[in-house]
């Protein structure tokens, strides 16, 4: 019986993997439109669309830290029609921020591929009182607990609980279920401050209305030159955020590798390589084996910074 079980699989995994996809896919982002997992899903899953012949929707389910939209996508069966475009938040990030997940980063998911790395930049109000991200250190130490701060993302989080612990500076943290909405309040003056991904960075600095103090890359970003990295004034501060496509544990693997060898050939691509650069964001694609083993060490390394920074898991 299992050797006919095995031939039937021989047999019909092929086709199923020339065949997939045979109807619209599902792209679920852990954060809400507008976002920078939003934005690059949206240009990955145009590709896979064009490329596959079938649509790639986008189905935002931002909450939890990215927690929820994970949840989901690991109980999802696992035939390639749900995906995830997630970060190094859900992926990585979340078993040193939740004393309990209900899915497992490592044992939930199939690796797709890597998509692409970015980092993220200080981001305050035009009449902001300090000009430099020097001074912006100096006024936080001269207004402790005054000052507070809205993340959106484990990046944003971290950041700026490393910032508190190796600037030895006091504010208020403000979480969101995303960037984009922490950037309108301190738009609006309710918050002082954020750390913005460079998709939406970029965006804001473009149109004048947020201006950027400091980046957390370790060197100053070829995208925003003019922008000091943090790193300058307090050495060895660096922190990068990065985006995958996943699927369900137990994807067949045909479909698998059709998604990769698809997604890279699209990110090989100057006009998608010209859209990541308008995001801010760098392509660096990792095939499965080697994305598998990329996610389990970022989880040892978010886990040393959230404890260096410490975050205490809620």
């Amino acid at each position: 019986m299992r050797f006919v079980l095995l031939a039937l699989l021989a047999v019909f995994t092929p086709v199923n993997a020339q065949t997939y996809p045979a109807k619209p896919v599902k792209l679920v982002v852990p954060f809400p439109a507008g976002s920078a997992t939003d934005q690059i899903a949206r240009v990955v899953g145009q590709q896979l669309q064009e490329a596959l012949g079938q649509p790639f929707v986008v189905e935002n389910k931002p909450g939890a830290q990215g927690a929820i939209a994970a949840t989901e996508v690991a109980r999802a069966a696992p035939d390639g029609y749900t995906l995830m475009v997630a970060t190094n938040t859900p992926l990585a990030a979340n078993p040193s921020l939740f004393k309990k997940l209900n899915y497992d980063p490592v044992k939930d998911f199939a690796p797709v591929a890597r998509l692409g790395t970015i980092s993220f930049m200080i981001m305050v109000r035009p009449d902001f009182p300090a000009k430099n991200f020097k001074e912006f250190l100096a006024h936080a130490k001269a207004n402790p607990g005054k000052l507070s701060a809205g993340y959106g993302s484990a990046g944003s989080q971290v950041s700026q609980a490393m910032l508190r612990s190796m600037g030895k500076i006091d504010f208020i943290d403000v979480p969101y279920k995303g960037l984009p909405q922490a950037i309108t309040d301190v738009l609006g003056g309710s918050v002082s401050f954020t750390f913005a991904d460079l998709a939406n960075a970029l965006a804001q600095i473009k149109g004048g209305k947020l201006r950027g103090i400091a980046v957390t890359s370790q060197k100053r970003s070829g995208l925003a030159p003019e922008v000091p990295a943090i790193a300058e004034e307090l050495p060895g501060y660096e922190l990068i955020a990065w985006f995958a496509l996943v699927a369900p544990a137990g994807t067949p693997a045909p479909v698998v590798s059709r998604l990769h060898d698809t997604t890279v050939r699209s990110l090989a691509k100057p006009e998608v390589k010209a859209r990541f650069d308008a995001l801010g964001t760098d392509v660096a694609p990792l095939n499965p084996g080697e994305l598998g083993g990329f996610i389990r060490s970022e989880i040892d390394k978010w886990a040393k910074m959230a404890k260096a920074a410490g975050i205490q898991p809620e």
